[in-house]
């Protein structure tokens, strides 16, 4: 009828509403408003959890990198040596690392964290265990790119050493106000500690600790001329020293470049010297073997521990590993969280690393001792 108002229509989803030609009269159900609703709070839930950054860091298992390889870049080699022949290799020598998640500049947020918690090969730290408060990501940056570049050289260093290269003791720190400050400078090399000739750098801080004055008498090169310096010495935390930072340094040896790209931090340096070694003498050292490991090099040639190793274990199996080579003092974190089909062996001197690659590589590997 023309002019009457239209009738309500027979509408189970709700009242009738009036709308433009053509559109649809029937109105949201009470369904969909709840699906939409709970839509909503899911969003807001996921938005706020990315908001929230709890004071954690996550560790998991890292890539590694074969030594004897290419770097990052897939075409330079990890290790580089000139001034002398190098040799083929084959095997691997992997540098394991530990991928770390929630440190400075870069912080978990409320997922990562739940993430974290449903992995168990992941593992949780308090963030304040692992930086201090005021750590920046410059610091931290700075900071494992110096300990990565002390673990290249005293890597090139014992590599050098173990082939017989004659090796210097050269001053690269004098500390300010110390009791070297104005007796000795950056360049001079130590070539004697109360009489006692230096022939590698670790000699000096022992002989300093010797002493039996309270001044040690060095003997030191510098521009050409020796000379006997009388340093008087102090003692923190009960050992001696004089206020020197020392770097071993091989005239006329082969020059050794190692780039690792982004990795950071000291625990490559044996994978490191022990791929130098490989490559300067002939013969394969793995005998084609895929091996593993981590652990510092020292200034007296010894495998220091580190942190992470149980990562470290699971890295080197995803990458195909079939021994790993562990520092003998982080044998209790080993015990027991050997992943299948992986073979620990222990070594605590850089010789005894050489010795475990060698008998791996020849079959003798069952030999060997492990963790345990």
């Amino acid at each position: 009828m023309t002019g009457s108002t239209p009738a309500p229509t027979d509408a189970p989803d709700g009242p009738f509403r009036p709308i433009g030609p053509g559109g649809s009269a029937r109105a949201l159900s009470r369904r969909t408003i709840v699906s939409l609703f709970a839509l909503v709070v899911v969003l807001l839930v996921g938005a706020a959890g990315t908001l929230v950054h709890p004071a954690y860091v996550v560790l998991r298992a890292g890539p590694i990198y074969d030594t004897l390889g290419t770097g990052a870049d897939g075409t330079t080699p990890l290790v580089r040596v000139a001034g002398a022949p190098t040799h083929p290799t084959t095997g691997t020598l992997d540098l394991t690392t530990v991928a770390q998640y929630g440190g400075p500049g870069h912080p978990l947020d409320l997922w990562d964290l739940l993430g974290a918690r449903l992995d168990p090969e992941a593992e949780i730290l308090d963030r304040d265990a692992v930086y201090p408060p005021d750590a920046t990501p410059e610091a931290v940056k700075e900071e494992t790119a110096a300990q990565m570049a002390g673990s290249q050289h005293a890597a090139a260093a014992a590599a050098l050493r173990a082939l017989g290269h004659a090796e210097e003791a050269r001053v690269e720190q004098v500390v300010p106000d110390g009791p070297a400050a104005v007796l000795l400078r950056r360049g001079d090399v130590i070539t004697a500690v109360d009489g006692t000739p230096v022939r590698r750098t670790a000699q000096v801080s022992t002989l300093v600790q010797e002493a039996r004055s309270a001044a040690v008498s060095l003997g030191v090169r510098r521009d050409g001329t020796t000379t006997t310096v009388r340093v008087p010495t102090r003692t923190l935390e009960g050992r001696r020293y004089v206020g020197v930072g020392l770097a071993p340094v091989f005239p006329g040896a082969p020059r050794v470049t190692i780039d690792a790209g982004e990795v950071g931090g000291p625990s490559a340096g044996t994978m490191f010297a022990l791929a130098v070694y490989d490559k300067l003498t002939p013969g394969a050292l793995t005998g084609g073997a895929k091996i593993a490991g981590t652990g510092t090099m020292g200034l007296d040639d010894r495998v220091g521990p580190i942190g992470g190793i149980r990562h470290k274990l699971v890295g080197a199996v995803d990458g195909g590993a079939a021994w790993f080579l562990a520092p003998a003092e982080n044998c209790p974190e080993v015990v027991g969280h050997v992943p299948d089909g992986l073979r620990v062996v222990k070594v605590s001197t850089f010789a005894q690393a050489r010795e475990a690659v060698t008998a791996i590589g020849a079959g003798r590997g069952d030999a060997l001792a492990g963790c345990g």
